[in-house]
């Protein structure tokens, strides 16, 4: 068994993420990611102040390795401000299916679980920079909150097998985020 020594904070956060992925949240516990890990549980304490404060880490990951998604995504995106979002939503959508259970616990985690909301607001404003290329700076928080919220909402119901009446969701999501967007260069173009 390795010394705690040879476990990293990092390590750690990586290992109890993956448990998660494959196991879901509700089955994980310090004691199974210590066993993962070769170590005794409470070696565990030295770098994490427990399982919130691990659950907060772990969000915090996931969100980076979405923004991740996000900036790989528009590598190749045109530089018109609705194709790049239209190539975000997309990562983001893809990002959710291969990483359902750390996706929802990062969005349906609350109070000590959420990562610091500073960290959060660094990582959103390139996006809300790239809506402001349709609505304008006043109005662009508002619609990136919508965008995100459409997003979210047809990807739980994906993640939960609500969308069960066939057809092609790769599709129907394309069109639903294409149709949101047009309502915004619409009204900026007509005004408010």
């Amino acid at each position: 068994m390795p010394y705690p020594s040879q476990v990293d904070r990092e390590e750690i956060v990586r290992q109890a993420r993956a448990l998660i992925e494959r196991e879901g949240e509700a089955a994980f516990s310090m004691s199974a990611l210590a066993t993962s890990l070769g170590v005794k549980a409470p070696s565990l304490y030295r770098y994490v102040d427990g399982r919130d404060n691990l659950l907060q880490a772990v969000n915090l990951e996931t969100l980076r390795r979405l923004f991740a998604a996000f900036d790989e995504a528009l590598t190749d995106a045109p530089e018109e401000p609705a194709a790049r979002l239209v190539a975000l939503a997309h990562a983001y959508r893809a990002f959710a299916h291969a990483n359902p259970c750390s996706y929802e616990l990062a969005f349906t985690s609350s109070g000590v679980r959420r990562p610091d909301e500073e960290i959060l607001l660094q990582m959103v404003l390139p996006l809300q920079e790239i809506m402001a290329g349709i609505t304008g700076k006043p109005l662009s928080l508002a619609a990136l909150r919508g965008l995100l919220a459409l997003i979210h909402g047809f990807v739980m119901l994906e993640l939960n097998e609500q969308l069960q009446r066939g057809g092609d969701l790769r599709s129907d999501f394309g069109q639903s985020v294409a149709a949101y967007l047009r309502g915004w260069q619409k009204r900026s173009r007509e005004g408010p």
